[in-house]
């Protein structure tokens, strides 16, 4: 597979709508520029890329509505972006159609304590709301690894994880409300409580092709009496993988568990220079949360099960800045790959924990085959592989060897009764893999579901499906008619 890409500036019917675009927003959040539409070719998995034909940056729900109702008149596709942080090409944009940026609305509009909920803007960052529920003895669980960065906005399109999910969840466990701009331009609530169909888990980790997100209601955690951090380092990732089963098996639910191999490690520390220990293979981080007596038991479990899986080295961390010095190579990972190799492409398969050491192995195999350097870091926890297949852009045909090592590493997963994707997302690196894990029925009710809700198939079109169709193309659906109404049923909204 090549990657994507196309001509910069707006041309066609986009240009067309530049008057229209301006006259909602003010020529200033209207960009044209071929230069500085390259800022949004791609999301953070750069080996895809497409010029937007025009970028806009809204600042209300308002505007964004306007925007799409522009859109929809004109048949014009739209993308919706937030920081860009995103690693499957969820956010890439189209050469013909409209960007919609949402990063100038960041406002958090409430922080409720009494009701241990946060009302926020789609381009607040993740970060950014722990900080500002911090002071009340709150924060917001999730916690990508760019959490300093990436925006609620695409938490919610990608349902993000992070490091902390295997204890509190994924974005959908924290998400009490969403107003959104449906794909004809209005401005929808959906709530958990709503009776009937589970519209807002439907909305939720959707990639934007269900519309657009312009205000989020989220549920905030109360911070942890006791917070410990352990970081183990052992001979090979074989050997820390027995300390986590062990772990799991003796019935303790870290907050977070994590490891890193050893080129993931050589690349944490020339990135950020986190000092783990010297030589390791791999390196385990556990975490564990929760009351003080409680920790203090489960903590003496963990240590005792890592030294006799073979730890070569235990540290502890006894207050924040050594907690956080222990976070900083893990968090680190993604773009740390870029001090040792050119380019790379991040996975995100998932696989059974007890399938660790086989996929595992699996990918050790497919990197010597290919001569492709892997890196590998993952939750470990849960069985959520983030392998970085590590190639040299320049070099004729390595992008292609790297793609088919991705590929492959997600084959691993399935074979192994896992999946393509735990957090990432599908977007368009992993579309043409969803055959392997769904049959063609299934993936026609999926896109029964898009129809309902986009029935032009204009937001975020091209994305999660290998053979994307428009509505009038799929089994039972005429042409044009939104899917509920042809069936006999109400409408959505």
């Amino acid at each position: 597979m090549t990657p994507v890409s196309a001509s910069a500036g707006p041309s066609g019917r986009v240009s067309g709508l530049v008057g229209g675009l301006t006259a909602i927003l003010g020529a200033e959040a209207v960009i044209t520029d071929p230069v500085r539409l390259r800022t949004y070719e791609s999301d953070g998995l750069t080996y895809h890329r497409a010029t937007p034909g025009v970028v806009v940056l809204p600042e209300t729900a308002e505007q964004v509505a306007a925007v799409v109702r522009l859109c929809t008149r004109t048949g014009t596709p739209f993308v919706a972006r937030g920081s860009g942080t995103g690693l499957s090409g969820g956010a890439l944009p189209r050469a013909d159609g409209v960007l919609i940026v949402t990063s100038r609305m960041r406002r958090i509009i409430e922080i409720d304590i009494g009701n241990r909920l946060s009302v926020v803007e789609p381009g607040v960052t993740n970060l950014a709301i722990s900080e500002a529920a911090r002071p009340y003895g709150y924060y917001y669980a999730p916690d990508p690894s760019s959490r300093q960065v990436c925006s609620i906005g695409g938490n919610v399109a990608e349902n993000s994880g992070g490091a902390h999910c295997l204890k509190y969840g994924f974005t959908v466990n924290h998400v009490l409300a969403i107003e959104m701009v449906a794909p004809d331009g209005e401005i929808v609530e959906l709530d958990a409580m709503d009776p009937g169909y589970d519209l807002l888990g439907a909305f939720i980790g959707s990639e934007g092709t269900l519309g657009i997100a312009t205000k989020i209601t989220v549920r905030l955690s109360r911070l942890p009496e006791t917070v410990t951090t352990l970081l183990a380092a052992f001979v090979s990732v074989e050997a820390g993988g027995r300390a986590v089963s062990a772990i799991i098996g003796a019935g303790i639910v870290p907050a977070a568990i994590e490891m890193m191999d050893a080129l993931a490690i050589e690349a944490a520390e020339a990135a950020v220079h986190c000092e783990y220990p010297a030589g390791a293979g791999a390196v385990l981080i556990v975490e564990l949360d929760g009351p003080g007596a409680e920790v203090a038991h489960q903590f003496a479990e963990v240590e005792r099960i890592c030294r006799e899986s073979g730890a070569t080295e235990l540290r502890v961390a006894d207050d924040v800045a050594e907690r956080e010095a222990i976070w900083r190579g893990r968090r680190s990972a993604f773009a740390a790959v870029g001090r040792i190799s050119p380019a790379y492409l991040v996975q995100d398969g998932v696989v059974p924990r007890t399938a660790l050491p086989e996929v595992l192995a699996g990918i050790e195999r497919l990197s010597r085959r290919y001569g492709i350097r892997v890196a590998n870091v993952f939750h470990a926890g849960d069985g959520n592989l983030h392998p970085l297949v590590l190639f040299d852009d320049a070099e004729e045909g390595a992008g292609e060897r790297a793609e088919r090592v991705s590929g492959e590493i997600l084959d691993l997963c399935l074979e192994h009764g896992g999946s393509i994707t735990g957090e990432h997302g599908v977007g368009v690196d992993k579309s043409r893999h969803m055959t392997k894990m769904f049959s063609p029925e299934d993936l026609d009710t999926m896109q029964l579901v898009r129809c309902a809700f986009d029935p032009a198939n204009l937001s975020n079109p091209g994305k999660i499906f290998p053979t994307p169709r428009l509505c009038g193309e799929v089994p039972g659906v005429r042409k044009g008619v939104h899917p509920l109404v042809a069936s006999g049923e109400a409408e959505l909204f």
